[in-house]
């Protein structure tokens, strides 16, 4: 196949959701419809003794929630798709909001009973900084939800993007009958089923046709009907440029434990969707079916595999194609790279590729060559926008409970931050060890990995300090003097950057007033 065919066969999208909407369920269900996965596995459930695919790591099994964006690629009708399943936790938000730079369009769950919520809104803004395209799946339809046009309004209100129904539900929760595609004008009957895929769906091209008023019964088929006939009457015909251009979300309705309404969506989305888009360097425009190869890093994992110390870079294809144990141009580093072990993922499974293309997540083997943000090509040196990394709101000092395993600490917490799960700050005097996060929670996280994966036991004492900012200055004695002045709040990062530890708002501001030859930085990257 050529290049341009190679692109045009894939799908790359994110699932974002509110904690608890069903993201994880979801990414199950399609991986079922894709054939990756014979049997769907549970997130939270005494019944079902298969655990789901993307939530892999030890702690997301033990608390029913996932920690870290997973990948997973699979082939559906001739589409290539590949899928990263998010956190939707706050606390891991940051995990999110990088995972969001490497994907073309975005499937967005929302919970039929709890509506919009907050983290949703949040997500919904990181979207629309880069005006991705969002279809909408509202989930738990065999719940006793809240009405569907009620729903509607609000992902309108709250969301600020206009919505375009493209299915509709008869009933909810008990009295849920099924979903009728507006789309391809079908109605798709259901039987309840948690695991396996069913085949016994009955369609019905006409509304009219007497035999809908025998399957549904009486009432029911007359409201949908009405519900069908006010649809078409108030929303304007569904227009697939305007959802590219990420003005208008097409919305399904259905029950992702029970395989309801997951199909009909997935059908559009292969048809809908946008194939891999153009990415901007600080340079110029990238585009996809150029023939030289790019793509950037957007996040590391270490130790996916427990018993093999491990850490590998998930790297976003940009333009050109892949190929494995070419050497590749590392734009920060010092010499070019090559990799002989690349992968694709099926969440924890995975498989060797030769070669990738545009749209593509392949994972790279690495030493600790890379870091987040970084740019690979095929011999030209740029740099690919829009990868953050942020002051920590919440800081803590990490105290070591067993000083025999302090080597394993110091690898643990490394390799832990080298994957952008939190800041690592050490004080210049004392050496203490201190690390920034954005949510509480990741501060159980780390403490969890570092037990297990390294056999190191730490415990976190809270601190009390406003923001940690990085320091610059053109003036080298100024800051020498600056340094030497203030060396009890001063720290390095990971990457042995100065930084400035400050303890309170109102101090912060006064300093920054009495050195103004100073600078003083909320992010890393300047």
């Amino acid at each position: 196949m050529s290049l341009a065919e190679e692109i045009k066969k894939r799908k790359t999208f994110a699932i974002i959701a509110h904690p608890d909407a069903g993201k994880t369920t979801l990414t199950e269900k399609l991986l079922l419809f894709g054939g990756a996965i014979q049997t769907a596995g549970a997130v939270k459930s005494n019944k079902i003794d298969v655990a789901t695919k993307s939530d892999w790591m030890e702690i997301e099994k033990q608390r029913g929630i996932s920690v870290a964006t997973s990948v997973m690629g699979f082939e559906y009708k001739g589409t290539k798709i590949n899928l990263l399943d998010t956190p939707g936790h706050q606390d891991f938000a940051e995990d999110t909001y990088r995972t969001l730079t490497a994907v073309d369009s975005v499937i967005m769950v929302i919970d039929c009973v709890k509506g919009v919520e907050i983290q949703t809104e949040k997500l919904m803004e990181v979207c629309r900084m880069r005006n991705t395209p969002v279809i909408c799946f509202i989930n738990k339809l065999d719940r006793e939800g809240r009405d569907p046009y009620d729903l509607l309004d609000e992902v309108e209100e709250k969301l600020n993007i206009k919505v375009r129904p493209l299915s509709w539900p008869i009933g909810m929760g008990k009295g849920f009958k099924g979903v009728y595609n507006l789309y391809e004008k079908k109605l798709n009957l259901f039987t309840p089923s948690q695991r396996k895929l069913s085949d016994d769906r009955v369609v019905i091209e006409d509304l009219h046709d007497g035999q809908l008023d025998k399957l549904i019964g009486e009432s029911a088929a007359n409201q949908l009907r009405e519900d069908v006939e006010l649809i078409e009457g108030v929303y304007p015909d569904f227009d697939v440029q305007e959802y590219l251009e990420g003005k208008v979300a097409p919305v399904f309705f259905g029950s992702a434990v029970n395989n309801f309404g997951v199909n009909e969506m997935l059908d559009t989305f292969i048809r809908i969707a946008p194939s891999p888009k153009s990415r901007f360097t600080e340079e110029r425009e990238v585009k996809p079916e150029e023939p030289k190869f790019s793509g950037f890093i957007f996040k590391i994992h270490a130790n996916m595999d427990p018993n093999h110390r491990n850490r590998i870079a998930f790297l976003r294809i940009v333009s050109g194609k892949f190929e494995r144990n070419k050497p590749y141009n590392h734009v920060r580093g010092p010499k070019p790279l090559r990799f002989s072990n690349v992968t694709q993922f099926m969440a924890q499974d995975r498989e060797i590729v030769d070669e990738a293309f545009p749209g593509d997540i392949v994972g790279l083997y690495d030493t600790g060559n890379l870091k987040i943000g970084d740019t690979l090509t095929d011999g030209e040196n740029m740099t690919f926008k829009g990868i953050p990394s942020f002051s920590p709101e919440i800081f803590k000092e990490v105290i070591n409970k067993d000083a025999m395993k302090t080597k394993q600490l110091e690898k643990g917490l490394k390799q832990l931050m080298e994957e952008g799960v939190a800041q690592y700050f050490t004080y210049e005097m004392g050496n203490r060890k201190v690390v920034g996060t954005v949510g509480q929670l990741q501060f159980e996280v780390i403490q969890f990995r570092l037990k297990h994966e390294y056999n190191a036991s730490v415990e976190f004492a809270p601190m009390n300090l406003y923001k940690a900012c990085w320091i610059s200055s053109n003036d080298k004695k100024q800051l020498d003097e600056f340094v030497r002045s203030k060396s009890r709040h001063i720290a390095r990062d990971k990457d042995g950057k100065l930084v400035f530890m400050a303890e309170s708002k109102a101090w912060l501001q006064m300093v920054q007033d009495n050195y103004p030859e100073i600078e003083f930085h909320f992010t890393s990257e300047f």
